[in-house]
């Protein structure tokens, strides 16, 4: 009974790793609606803050490397997209774990939008972050502003080293969209997992009680 007890929580435990190892690196967003263009074409994370609740319009996840949403007819960059709503940009990029508030929807459009991206990165000294954009963006890692390029624009492609320390660091990516179609938001970002507390618990207590079955067989034999 304890044989196929320990047996039952080893494996889950590795069930655990498992899923963790396999699972894709996301990251997490918010757009607000901000009913302005003023707003929307200043793409920083001080902008965001400043926001009020009400122009909070959803949450969701998405996957990571390359983030690359996009909506709108008129753009070689965004082959395919013709409808210019917060569901075609996301969807084109696999979003998932929508919440919707304040009245807002998938079909909503984009026009005067702000999108606040959130992750962990895995970053060196000297690495090249290369965005294309149609509108503004700003990307913060750790403490460091490695792009600052808030206004409205044409599609255009920026690349940036970063200079900062080597190691896994938050990273803020905040877009803008304002004010015409398309939207194009382009981003290959070193992403990591972190691991959710539940995952870990019930890791270390299956190696754990696989541990303690190990030593017990040993003063057995």
């Amino acid at each position: 009974m304890l044989k196929k007890m320990l047996m039952s929580l080893a494996v889950t435990a590795l069930l655990a790793l498992g899923v963790q190892q396999a699972s894709a690196n996301t990251v997490n967003g918010t757009v607000y609606f901000t009913g302005s263009d003023a707003l929307a074409g200043n793409a920083t994370p001080a902008q965001v803050l400043a926001l009020p609740a009400g122009d909070l319009g959803a949450t969701f996840s998405l996957p990571s490397t390359p983030l690359f949403v996009c909506a709108g007819p008129g753009s070689a960059q965004c082959p395919g997209q013709n409808t210019y709503t917060l569901g075609a940009f996301l969807g084109f990029g696999g979003a998932s774990s929508f919440t919707f508030f304040n009245g807002h929807a998938a079909t909503d459009s984009l026009a005067q939008t702000l999108f606040d991206f959130k992750g962990t990165v895995s970053v060196t000294n000297g690495d090249h972050f290369l965005a294309g954009h149609d509108d503004g963006l700003t990307l913060v890692i750790g403490a460091l502003t490695v792009i600052s390029e808030p206004a409205p624009t044409a599609f255009a492609t920026t690349d940036r080293v970063y200079t900062g320390p080597t190691g896994n660091f938050p990273f803020e990516l905040v877009y803008g969209e304002c004010c015409n179609p398309p939207a194009i938001l382009d981003v290959t970002l070193p992403l990591i997992s972190t691991p959710e507390p539940a995952t870990l618990l019930l890791l270390g207590l299956g190696l754990g009680v696989a541990g303690l079955g190990f030593r017990r067989r040993r003063k057995l034999s």
